[in-house]
């Protein structure tokens, strides 16, 4: 575990963000593998099949990872207050939120997968290869859950490179297992659903059957766990937010999708490839705003409001520095990245296009990222939750979609970054305006 009351606030922000980006890395290529694979021996429309179903997923979860987050942040306050006790109850109470939300989810995904792609136009030729694929996929929540679960509590504890040594051997095994069941057993688009479910079953069980042995605070017995109201109802009142601005999210996305839809499946393909590049091109961002929230939330817990300024300057010029990088990165390599997923040439040239256009903001992102990352440390969720909700519903789906009638695809990936830097602008004001320092969970408020 990791005290960050104390130290310096730069050092400490990034020696704890990257053992956990280097994990999301890892996390995320379950995806870019699962992408390259299908890309390269299953064709177009397996590619397309496969980017449909990531929204869909993304919508199922989102609500429940944000619940989640406010255990998270409930943890990071109390471990830096010292109340060792509220600790293990928080964490008990996520556990048992997790596993419950966990067998709902599956269940419903799996009954509204066909109806969900129908309703967002995706190409009939494509839908039973999605349906097949997230149904599958759909089976392994309750360990997606509960691995997730485990690595957020241990960040909140300051914990964020155990999880790693667990993801990469979890990554390894996927990586294999995708070449075996559909290189060699030729199983096709189930084999990488079914190896991404046995990766992440996994990756569970082995860091639960550690952290029995090696850690009295996060034992992991579900039996003698109990559930407690009072720390689930400031779950919810934190995570709540976050978890619908998630969920109103991937919502977005499904909508963004039915534009998409309308230009076919090689557009269909170029986007979900590109989304890939560009789920990865943002990790940094996600994660510095992830262990800014841990950093926040436990300075908060311990009184300490002039350690979070310096933490946000800090984490702004790190992120700045890497957002910058990245983009110069995307745009002097786009189109040898896009021939590691497909071999198709009009596919490589649409998202060569998504990648110029929406790589330039990537430090709108990071800085939207940032910002929200101290104000859900602090327990002030609600906001960016309206500030997300305004940016996607009211800017990037109605202006994609206009401009996709006047410019083609060009004009959806134009409304990406016009809403990240408007989300930018917004979160940045609000900060200012000094209300989320009022919104500590613990009993005493920061003045």
């Amino acid at each position: 575990m990791k005290d960050l009351t104390i130290g310096k606030e730069a050092r400490l922000i990034f020696n704890f963000t990257i053992p956990m980006l280097i994990g999301n890395v890892f996390q995320q290529m379950y995806n870019i593998v699962d992408s390259i694979v299908i890309g390269k021996y299953l064709g177009n429309e397996a590619l397309a099949a496969v980017g449909a179903s990531f929204p869909l997923i993304f919508t199922l979860i989102s609500l429940i990872i944000g619940l989640a987050t406010g255990s998270t942040i409930i943890i990071s306050q109390y471990y830096g207050a010292k109340n060792i006790e509220m600790v293990k109850k928080a964490i008990d109470t996520m556990y048992i939120v997790l596993f419950i939300a966990s067998i709902v989810l599956s269940v419903t995904g799996i009954l509204v997968s066909r109806h969900i792609f129908k309703l967002i136009d995706l190409p009939n030729e494509v839908i039973p290869q999605a349906v097949l694929y997230f149904n599958l996929y759909a089976t392994g929540f309750i360990f997606f859950f509960g691995f997730q679960g485990t690595t957020s509590i241990l960040r909140g504890l300051g914990d964020s490179k155990t999880p790693l040594y667990f993801l990469i051997i979890s990554t390894l095994v996927n990586i294999l297992l995708d070449l075996l069941f559909v290189v060699v057993f030729g199983w096709g688009i189930e084999g990488v659903a079914i190896a991404t479910v046995i990766s992440q079953a996994g990756a569970f069980v082995t860091i639960i059957f550690y952290l029995n042995k090696k850690n009295d605070l996060l034992t992991f017995r579900p039996l003698q766990m109990s559930f407690d109201k009072d720390i689930f109802i400031k779950s919810i009142k934190i995570g709540l937010p976050t978890g619908l601005q998630q969920t109103f999210v991937a919502v977005g996305m499904l909508a963004l999708y039915k534009v998409v839809n309308m230009f076919g499946t090689t557009i269909i393909a170029a986007y979900a490839v590109a989304m890939r590049i560009d789920s990865f091109a943002s990790l940094p961002a996600m994660n510095f705003s992830a262990a800014l929230s841990s950093f926040v939330g436990q300075n908060i817990g311990a009184g300490k409001l002039d350690r979070v300024r310096k933490g946000l300057n800090a984490t702004l010029w790190m992120t700045a520095l890497i957002s910058i990088s990245v983009t110069i990165i995307a745009w002097l390599f786009s189109g040898p990245i896009m021939q590691i997923f497909t071999n198709d040439a009009a596919v490589v040239e649409a998202g060569k296009d998504y990648l110029y256009i929406v790589s330039a903001f990537y430090i709108a992102f990071s800085t939207m990222f940032v910002y929200n990352g101290v104000l859900r440390g602090a327990g002030d969720t609600l906001i960016p939750m309206f500030v997300t909700l305004f940016s996607l519903w009211i800017v990037r789906i109605p202006i994609s979609w206009y401009l996709a009638q006047k410019m083609g695809p060009q004009g959806i990936w134009w409304g990406i970054p016009i809403a990240w830097a408007i989300g930018a602008v917004f979160s940045f004001f609000y900060f200012r305006s000094g209300k989320w320092k009022t919104k500590n969970v613990m009993v005493s408020k920061i003045k």
